[in-house]
């Protein structure tokens, strides 16, 4: 009978993690281009901190679980999902990503700093109360740039106007993406509980996956309505939320378990991904090419990962 329930679970939050996801992504493009907000930075901030909420509300919820080894792994695998899957596939399906914002100039190297700040305060594997404050000042600091001298060069009267449904439909998008991608995590860790995985391990790849669920739909959702740059922003801003909040912010609450085995394959693995990243974007476009290159990585990853679980 359980079993039976948490399928039904699955189907019907999955099917409103995709459902809000196109509310949340219509809206907030409308909104965002009303305040003269460029997509890339409506992807960035708005879209990408938001489609985030999952990460940070499960690891804050790990803590007073008892299972704060479960945080590490979650923000590991999801910023490798998001980078080897989400834009991987907004690549392919795109065809040819052109990068509106010269994104090596702020956003790529914020994203580079937060992955080897990560790598060096997990390196003795402890996060302290003062590393947990670098990492929430880390996101502040994102914000001021990424917003800084943004507006957009259209006359306010030019601007298309967002209305009072546009602003309801952005807090029910992020409703339903939220709260479809909490049950949807919770009926995949039922079943993941039943193999007897370790708390490191289902981080790094149930949780972790479920709660990058939120990215890759909102992300392949904009691609289909022809705004790659927003996506590309998503993945960016996303990624850099997470390795700043979602590991600084959980500290706060209480302390954070970190397996040793998390250095020896998936952290260097999503250090060298990101560099990777930043590589491929100095062109400011990603070819399809380039999406297929990461799909492969995003292979590798899930095959190796699986060999602890198995």
């Amino acid at each position: 009978m359980d079993i039976l329930i948490n399928v039904l679970i699955f189907v019907v939050s999955l099917t409103a993690l995709l459902k809000g996801a196109d509310f949340f992504v219509d809206s907030a493009e409308k909104i965002g281009l009303s305040l003269g907000i460029s997509p890339f930075v409506i992807g960035a901030t708005i879209v990408g901190f938001g489609t985030s909420l999952p990460e940070l509300a499960s690891s804050i919820a790990a803590v007073y679980a008892g299972a704060s080894e479960m945080i590490v792994g979650n923000v590991i695998g999801s910023n490798v999902f998001n980078i080897s899957a989400a834009l991987a596939l907004v690549a392919i399906i795109s065809g040819n990503v052109k990068l509106e914002k010269d994104i090596m100039t702020n956003d790529i190297p914020m994203l580079v700093f937060s992955s080897m700040l990560m790598y060096f305060v997990l390196y003795d594997f402890n996060i302290s109360i003062f590393e947990s404050f670098i990492f929430v000042a880390g996101v502040v600091i994102f914000l001021l740039y990424t917003l800084k001298d943004d507006e957009d060069k259209k006359a306010k009267d030019e601007r298309p106007k967002a209305v009072a449904k546009d602003y309801i439909l952005l807090i029910v998008g992020l409703a339903m993406v939220y709260y479809g991608a909490i049950y949807t995590i919770d009926a995949v860790v039922f079943f993941a509980e039943k193999l007897s995985v370790s708390p490191h391990l289902i981080g790094l790849t149930v949780v972790a996956f479920g709660t990058s669920l939120p990215e890759i739909v909102v992300s392949l959702a904009a691609a289909r309505q022809g705004n790659a740059s927003m996506a590309v922003g998503n993945v960016l801003g996303s990624n850099i939320f997470n390795s700043f909040a979602v590991l600084g912010i959980p500290r706060l609450f209480g302390k954070i378990e970190i397996n040793h085995e998390i250095l020896q394959f998936s952290l260097p693995f999503m250090v060298a991904l990101t560099v990777l990243l930043a590589i491929i974007s100095i062109s400011r476009r990603i070819t399809r090419w380039e999406g297929w290159l990461m799909l492969l990585a995003f292979a590798f990853y899930v095959v190796e990962v699986l060999k602890g679980v198995v």
